[in-house]
């Protein structure tokens, strides 16, 4: 785990996605906590728990796979793309956050009233830190 916690997380859920994995455990933090919260809501993933080992907090999440036997070659189920990085910020107003196929996807921000998804900072008409793009 290195000091970007947020491709940190992206990076753990790719990887046990394209590997078949059911689980996949992660550091916990507030702004992993909210994202999670975020990926719940959203039907990205089945369940979230917290675990804690010897003074660390991890969440430990359960993936969701599609079953597709016909095909050797499997589409990912879940595509994650970090925007914001530490070395170079990404930010955007209400009206100018991007739609993710459409509507389909779903854009985390940063916002002065927390993390949230594109369709609540419209509602709400707040922009902020676009972290991350999820479809």
């Amino acid at each position: 785990m290195g000091r970007d916690t947020i491709a940190d997380i992206i990076t753990s859920i790719r990887n046990a996605d394209m590997n078949k994995k059911g689980t996949v455990r992660i550091a916990s933090t507030n702004i992993t906590e909210n994202i999670v919260k975020i990926l719940l809501q959203e039907g990205f993933i089945e369940n979230a728990r917290k675990h804690r080992e010897s003074n660390k907090s991890f969440l430990v999440l359960t993936l969701r796979h599609r079953k597709n036997n016909k095909k050797s070659y499997r589409r990912n189920f879940l595509n994650l793309k970090q925007i914001s990085r530490p070395g170079l910020r990404i930010y955007s107003n209400y009206q100018r956050i991007p739609r993710i196929l459409g509507g389909i996807g779903i854009v985390i921000l940063s916002t002065s009233r927390g993390i949230m998804t594109d369709r609540e900072a419209r509602l709400e008409g707040i922009g902020g830190e676009i972290l991350c793009y999820i479809w």
